[in-house]
């Protein structure tokens, strides 16, 4: 039996999206450019690196030019973090949450985690896929600013990684690694935004997701790309949940000895056969990615290689990894001859939609 954490704090919500007409048959948030780290940030110490702590897209940032049609079927909610919580000073980027029209009471949620810098309107794509998939999804913000790469990297000691990610998700622990404090701690951010769907949209069954006062991680699918992958990675680890979908992440070591955090090789609280991944062969770390998914113990059949060229038309920060970004991107990922995104089959498969 997991051990209860405690969760804290409040939070808010602005309803996002009215449909479109008819005709056009959309409806589509309102998308900026998102800042994400290059390769080199992503990896770099911590002192070597640009002031990200608010995480506010004033670095460099991938322009987003989003034309994906959202189905008049999707209803879009966009929480604003400080006016859920008004003693959240950072990382005050909307979330998401959707779903289609006629979901099942019943269906799971789908939580997704962004990497490094990024926010979740980012990986737009994705959460629609899982909205398509009959997930009802969130897209959650959270602290991303500095990378388990970049302040444990260096670090001799492979439990630097355990405590940084306990901290960062849980707000537990005694990291002097990262300043994030109890009330910024991605479990509180999804616990106070779950109850404030469930108390502004009770028809929605947000509710569902919670069980006294925590998440109902027997309800929930944990995803995300790079840092959110290793969120993702580590929540599975730590409870049992639905799935878990990791996108390039969760490969913490020590780079100068290759020895593993802790984490990665302790037993998993979630069943082997419910953990999917998925790389890129050509990212700067795929074998990292590679390794580290072996040693989880990630079924072979449950991982999927990507090869794809990222989208030609992206506009990209130099030095950025572009097929690590691809992976979910909302504009580098690849599009097919209809502009669709090219690895939805892919997505679809992770997200269990091809039983």
């Amino acid at each position: 039996m997991n051990t209860p954490r405690p969760g804290s704090r409040n939070l808010q919500f602005i309803l996002c999206a009215a449909l479109m007409s008819t005709a056009l048959g959309f409806c589509a948030p309102s998308f900026a450019p998102v800042a994400h780290a290059t390769a080199a940030e992503e990896n770099a110490p911590r002192e070597s690196q640009p002031n990200r702590r608010d995480a506010g897209g004033t670095t460099t940032s991938q322009a987003q030019t989003i034309q994906d049609a959202h189905d008049a079927n999707t209803v879009v909610y966009q929480v604003a973090p400080n006016e859920a919580d008004s003693e959240l000073k950072r990382f005050l980027r909307p979330n998401y949450a959707l779903f289609n029209r006629g979901v099942a009471a019943n269906a799971e949620l789908l939580v997704f985690f962004p990497g490094t810098t990024a926010d979740p309107k980012g990986s737009w794509p994705f959460l629609e896929s899982g909205a398509k998939a009959g997930y009802r999804v969130i897209g959650l913000d959270y602290d991303n600013g500095d990378s388990v790469p970049q302040i444990c990297g260096p670090n001799p000691d492979p439990a630097c990684s355990d405590r940084f990610r306990e901290k960062r998700i849980f707000g537990d622990g005694a990291s002097k690694e990262i300043d994030d404090l109890p009330g910024e701690s991605v479990v509180n951010r999804l616990v106070k935004l779950l109850q404030y769907l469930a108390a502004h949209h009770p028809d929605d069954g947000w509710g569902g997701y919670l069980a006294n006062g925590q998440p109902n991680w027997a309800r929930i699918v944990v995803a995300g790309h790079s840092q959110g992958g290793g969120i993702a990675a580590y929540i599975a680890k730590k409870e049992k949940v639905a799935r878990v979908i990791v996108l390039s992440g969760a490969a913490d070591r020590v780079e100068a000895t290759k020895v593993w955090a802790p984490w990665v090789t302790s037993p998993s609280a979630t069943p082997l056969d419910r953990w999917y991944a998925a790389y890129h062969q050509k990212e700067t770390r795929a074998d990292a990615m590679k390794a580290a998914y072996a040693v989880i113990g990630i079924p072979p059949a449950h991982i999927r290689a990507f090869t794809l060229e990222p989208n030609p038309a992206a506009k990209t920060p130099p030095g950025a990894d572009t097929y690590h970004m691809s992976m979910s991107g909302a504009e580098i990922t690849p599009r097919d001859a209809n502009g669709q995104p090219a690895y939805a089959p892919d997505w679809a498969f992770l997200l269990g939609a091809q039983k």
